[in-house]
């Protein structure tokens, strides 16, 4: 009978402990975001050493955000969309959302024109960058601030 006790209270206690490690491990966790600097890191995987050069690319976002639940985001990038010359990618990129690379469009001379509408999520007031890839390697960039504000209701109340 000593075993049974000694192994039920053995059980118990190791039971308890990992509970509270993973407990502890929950608690300690906190959301991933994103940093000017990955942001940066992000951005060098997809133009690796290339410059990015500003012109060719326009973005659009609204100046100020009420809700960062849906901002709405325009790119058009200036290219004839031949077979020689065309946009190969448009790629977004944010400086605090939890992931810097928010998204990319690839597209090709079948598109026609050079532009992308969506709506994203922003966490936070940031600068958001577009960036085109084009077909003879070269890539181009704009970049827009927006001020997101936090909606009445989601304020704490008195």
């Amino acid at each position: 009978m000593d075993d049974r006790c000694s192994r039920r209270r053995f059980l118990g206690t190791a039971a308890g402990a990992a509970a509270g490690f993973g407990l502890a491990s929950v608690i300690a966790v906190e959301p991933a975001r994103a940093t000017p600097s990955s942001m940066q890191d992000a951005i060098r995987k997809v133009a690796g050493a290339a410059t990015l050069t500003a012109g060719r690319v326009k973005l659009e976002l609204p100046p100020l955000s009420e809700n960062g639940n849906a901002v709405p985001l325009a790119v058009r990038v200036e290219s004839p969309m031949t077979e020689k010359d065309h946009v190969k990618a448009i790629h977004v990129f944010t400086e605090k959302n939890p992931q810097p690379d928010v998204v990319s469009c690839h597209l090709g001379p079948r598109a026609g024109r050079a532009t992308v509408a969506t709506r994203i999520r922003l966490a936070d007031s940031q600068t958001v960058i577009a960036v085109a890839e084009l077909s003879d390697g070269s890539f181009w960039s704009d970049r827009a601030s927006v001020v997101v504000t936090l909606a009445a209701c989601l304020e704490g109340g008195p």
